[in-house]
């Protein structure tokens, strides 16, 4: 095979690996930064697919210096593609939703029509080489497995190890490389002045990249400081999530995909609520299962009932377990309950285990996020709270936390509904104040009657107490259901739906 020819196919596969490339780095930064993926992949998808035929259908106004297209093509999918997630981490802050999508959708587009650009010329410049029915077969087959491997490097290799910011910089770094090869290696075909062109304008690319991907890190810190307003004592990007930790004095703060996930000011207040409440209204207390709270904090609140015999903790990310075991000031906040022995760590998909699990369990407490996307609305949804309902032994009790009665109120309201129309007899509503959150809510579920709100301590607590507990399970008329929802079911996620519809209204008011 001649050296052109490799060059060729190589050139065919790389293109099609950086293409792909860029598509999920845009749609999974703006996952991240939005929720809803299922909305953020469509359109992502749709956009770049109509751009990409926008683009193929263009290149037939182009006649002659088909490789100097192609070579032009590719250094300025570079740059744009490269430039990507950096333009979308600058603009979030910055815009709101509505201008944000405009400029992801604008990214999107211009990707989208240089890629269009690249099989058509391709075909054409091998034309010379193959007949048209073999060019288009190596071609077309090329593009494709690069597709293929750009989908099993992202989620596997690319996103958990290095990241969107600096994948994103790296692939325009390769794609601009990749221009630069083919214009060095037919650069007879060039004239003067296109070279001089070309070579500065891959030359300030690949500078550009090279000290951006150099102060990457500087960049992100930079970034996450304006956005944290303490400083970051911990960061980690997983397969799953970008998790933080922050330390303001004695001040410890977890956020996952920049989300508070707690302060120690005032975690005590929302687990003690979500844990010791439903296990004094339960029976029995011997066997726990904890869905969700990796950090071991309401692991500790359990702990300290004594007839606790096992607590079964189901995260899907094991890197919070180890941050809950290893981290020095979570550790000290968690009490050191993650390494007891009456506690086993699960690292799965808690709609999985809850699924395949044959082990019933005397209490189920679900620590989950929020319905911000499709993946976390099914956990609210009435599969879910059919099958945690079955796991439960004759007198068992399912709480769940449940998001914000006043902030997203409908959704608060929407998984009430749906642990009634899931089969449970009983479900009692109730909330309380947290100040790093707000107005927070809870649900306790069960086929027999409780009384949760006679609540008498037990042991000391930071927070409970019985008057405090009694008014739990009052809502002020701002709060209350405010009728009309619906249920959420698994394939028609309408918990998700009232969520963003809720939480759009005070994102606009923070943008203002």
């Amino acid at each position: 095979m001649k050296t052109e020819h490799v060059v060729f196919f190589l050139t065919v596969f790389i293109a099609g690996l950086c293409s792909i490339v860029y598509e999920l780095l845009i749609s999974t930064t703006s996952s991240y930064f939005l929720g809803d993926s299922v909305k953020q992949f469509s359109l992502t998808i749709g956009i770049y697919m109509a751009a990409m035929g926008l683009g193929s259908y263009l290149t037939k106004f182009l006649k002659d210096d088909l490789i100097d297209w192609f070579v032009r093509i590719e250094v300025m999918l570079g740059i744009v593609g490269g430039a990507s997630v950096p333009i979308l981490y600058f603009v979030f802050d910055w815009l709101s939703t509505e201008e944000y999508q405009f400029i992801m959708f604008s990214l999107t587009a211009l990707i989208g029509v240089l890629t269009g650009f690249e099989i058509p010329i391709l075909v054409r410049v091998l034309k010379s080489y193959y007949p048209l029915k073999s060019n288009l077969a190596y071609v077309l087959s090329l593009d494709y497995v690069g597709a293929l491997v750009a989908t099993l490097l992202f989620p596997f290799l690319l996103l958990p190890f290095v990241g969107t910011f600096k994948t994103s910089l790296i692939f325009g770094l390769v794609n601009i490389a990749l221009g630069f090869l083919i214009y060095r290696f037919f650069t007879k075909e060039f004239n003067l002045k296109r070279k001089k062109s070309i070579e500065a304008l891959a030359f300030v690319s690949l500078i550009s990249f090279s000290l951006l991907a150099f102060f990457s890190n500087k960049l992100l810190n930079h970034w996450e400081d304006n956005f944290f307003t303490s400083k970051i004592v911990y960061t980690e990007q997983t397969p799953y999530q970008n998790l933080v930790l922050t330390k303001n004095k004695e001040d410890l703060r977890l956020y996952i995909n920049r989300i508070i996930q707690f302060s120690s000011m005032d975690e005590y207040r929302y687990h003690e609520a979500l844990a010791l409440v439903p296990m004094q209204a339960a029976p029995y207390h011997e066997n726990v299962l904890i869905l969700g709270g990796g950090e071991g904090l309401l692991a500790r609140e359990v702990l300290k009932h004594s007839k606790v015999k096992s607590i079964t903790i189901v995260d899907l990310d094991a890197a919070v377990f180890d941050i809950g075991k290893n981290n020095v000031w979570l550790k000290k906040l968690n009490e050191g309950a993650l390494t007891n022995p009456k506690v086993k760590l699960v690292s799965e998909d808690a709609f999985t285990f809850i699924k395949n699990t044959n082990q019933k369990f005397d209490i189920i407490l679900s620590d989950l996020p929020d319905p911000s996307n499709e993946s976390l609305a099914r956990l609210y949804s009435d599969a879910f709270f059919k099958l945690a309902q079955s796991k439960l032994t004759g007198h068992g009790v399912f709480a769940t936390q449940a998001s914000s009665p006043f902030h997203t109120k409908k959704a608060y309201w929407c998984a009430f509904e749906t642990l009634k129309s899931s089969g449970f007899e009983h479900v009692y509503p109730y909330h309380c104040y947290v100040p790093s959150f707000g107005e927070w809510g809870f649900h306790i579920a069960s086929q027999w009657p409780l009384e949760p709100a006679n609540f008498e301590p037990q042991f000391q607590y930071k927070f409970l107490e019985s008057t405090t507990v009694r008014n739990m399970f009052h809502f002020e008329k701002d709060i209350m259901n405010p009728g009309g929802i619906l249920p959420n079911q698994l394939d028609q996620p309408t918990i998700l739906d009232y969520f963003l519809e809720d939480w759009e209204k005070w994102r606009k008011e923070k943008k203002s």
